[in-house]
């Protein structure tokens, strides 16, 4: 998966010219009830009926990265939006990727060096680099167990580096398997 930057347009599986756009998701809420919202990079989807919509209604979007704040999607996922719910998205459906953050107090240049070519050996695609976090997109079939285990050995190499999944577990607890990957993994 070749990602671009929003102003430069990717061709589909038919071949025709998508144009990256940028979405405003909410990523969470402060204390003070303001909302934190994170662009993320997507292109508009056709909607499966064909129907035409008016200006103001939604939108079908498909992620084109894992975001670095929004909890539960990755690269890939279908989306609607805007929507009527405290997210103001609608996950229609999920692409199978995992979304996994990785994170440095220092700066990351380190881990980046040494951990984007074994994600990449899993057929990982980078997503997004920032002083203090990488943001990986993929596959959840390649197997959480040889995820992990590339994720630990990296991670452990290099003191205050910690990494997460963005898309495993519910993001009102943080901790409750959302299971999503269980029709993925299904034998055939």
């Amino acid at each position: 998966m070749n990602i671009l930057p929003p102003d430069e347009p990717q061709a589909n599986q038919d071949n025709a010219v998508e144009t990256p756009l940028q979405i405003p998701i909410i990523a969470g809420y402060r204390p003070d009830g303001e909302a934190i919202v994170e662009q993320v990079t997507v292109t508009q989807v056709q909607e499966p009926d064909n129907t035409q919509q008016n200006a103001s209604a939604s939108q079908q979007y498909r992620l084109l990265a894992s975001p670095a704040f929004v909890r539960g999607l990755a690269s890939g996922d279908r989306i609607r939006f805007p929507s009527d719910n405290k997210q103001c998205y609608e996950l229609v459906k999920r692409s199978g990727n995992l979304s996994i953050k990785v994170m440095r107090k220092d700066n990351i240049d380190v881990v980046l060096q040494n951990l984007t070519p074994e994600i990449e050996l899993l057929d990982g695609v980078l997503d997004l680099e920032s002083p203090r976090l990488l943001v990986y997109s993929i596959h959840v079939s390649i197997g959480f167990q040889a995820i992990e285990q590339v994720l630990d050995r990296i991670s452990g190499q290099f003191m205050g580096t910690l990494w997460v999944y963005g898309n495993v577990y519910d993001p009102k607890d943080g901790v409750s398997p959302l299971d999503w990957w269980q029709e993925f993994l299904a034998p055939v």
